[in-house]
């Protein structure tokens, strides 16, 4: 009792001396703010110190209050610096396909959503001119032949000129490039899928006419898909082709990983982003146009002391980490200064300040003081 009454007596005599001091002279309010903080912290020292001589004195004469909080240890773990973005799914294998020549579309050989293989027929322009010349030009084939190979049995016998002989080979060599001519143009009136696929847009119909650079059909393939983005130049030296990408579909509740597969070199003015690719699994689930969020990841720590970042205090404009640690028997809260080499998806890597082991208070940390006691 005798020695509470000697702190007791202490506090009011410090208590005295502050309010006499502050009384005495005008003080702007930031100056005296500071001062009483000084002032507190010292008295606080100066309880600490007496209620330790009192409960060495007098054990149990001072009753201890602590403060109950939570704690968890420290252990490197992985730590992945990332980008996030928005993307769009797209077909490697998307094709506008047109005619070849101009002419009235006569047949329409497909639907949309049918499946076509490569070289397939899509559709048939009217070739009924081209049919009766390939019949014509046939026709005079047969008496070039004829001509041609009687002239060769001539001149092998050395019997009429060379000139006939040289006269019907040409005639028959023209007749069939004049052939092979023709059955190029009627290849080119038939409107084929270059690829395999899916059909996914009809833009003719029969009787419409059709000319090379119209849009004829859409043809998609799905064994091909990217997923394309747009990120901001100022990772355009920190994101390379090959780095490591987590993508999430929401709409479809899937996430994969995969790896960036193009990295763009040009900077768009108006966005000031660069163009940011990763080529797709197949998969019946993906669709052209579907969203995704990217979480491309350009730098990875093996070993990064992290905490959450809520529990970094910004105090007196310096990064305060409070830990938990035995002070004898007694356990008791210290103040470290960290220094944070980044943030991401709200955990904070701690560059100094922090050790494997050390255990960090993630409850009941607001208020505390160095040296305050703790309950775990």
């Amino acid at each position: 009792m005798k020695s509470t009454f000697y702190i007791t007596l202490f506090v009011a005599v410090v208590f005295a001396g502050v309010l006499s001091g502050c009384s005495s002279a005008p003080k702007d309010k930031q100056t005296q703010l500071t001062e009483l903080k000084a002032q507190q912290a010292k008295l606080a020292s100066e309880v600490r110190r007496l209620e330790a001589e009192i409960e060495k004195e007098s054990p149990g004469t001072v009753k201890e209050k602590s403060k109950e909080v939570a704690v968890a240890t420290l252990s490197p773990r992985p730590f992945d610096y990332f980008v996030q973005t928005q993307g769009a799914i797209e077909a490697v294998d998307n094709i506008t396909v047109s005619a070849k020549t101009a002419g009235i579309i006569v047949q329409v050989f497909v639907k949309e959503g049918d499946v076509v293989a490569k070289g397939q027929i899509l559709a048939q322009i009217d070739n009924s001119i081209v049919l009766r010349n390939i019949e014509e030009v046939k026709s005079g084939m047969e008496l070039a032949n004829t001509v041609y190979q009687r002239q060769k049995n001539l001149w092998d016998q050395k019997i009429g000129t060379e000139v006939q002989y040289l006269q019907a080979k040409n005639n028959k060599e023209t007749l069939e490039k004049r052939l092979a001519t023709l059955n190029v143009q009627l290849d080119m009136s038939r409107i084929k899928s270059p690829i395999d696929g899916s059909v996914d847009e009809v833009s003719l119909k029969i009787g419409q006419n059709a000319a090379p650079g119209q849009p004829a059909f859409r043809v998609v393939s799905g064994d091909r898909l990217k997923v394309k983005s747009n990120v901001s130049e100022s990772y355009v030296t920190a994101i390379h082709k090959g780095d490591k990408v987590s993508i999430s579909f929401s709409d479809i509740n899937k996430t994969i990983e995969a790896r960036v597969t193009f990295v763009g070199k040009t900077i768009n003015q108006l966005s000031r982003t660069f163009p940011v690719e990763v080529a797709l699994p197949p998969n019946e689930d993906f669709r052209s146009n579907m969203t995704g969020v990217l979480r491309v990841i350009f730098h990875s720590e093996p070993a990064a002391i992290v905490v959450p970042i809520n529990l970094v205090q910004d105090i007196n404009g310096q990064k305060v980490v409070y830990t938990a640690e035995l002070n004898g028997t007694k356990m008791v809260a210290r103040r470290n200064v960290v220094e944070v080499a980044g943030v991401y998806d709200n955990l904070a890597q701690i560059k100094t300040g922090l050790k494997a082991g050390d255990k960090i208070i993630t409850v009941g940390y607001q208020g505390l003081n160095d040296g305050e006691l703790v309950k775990i």
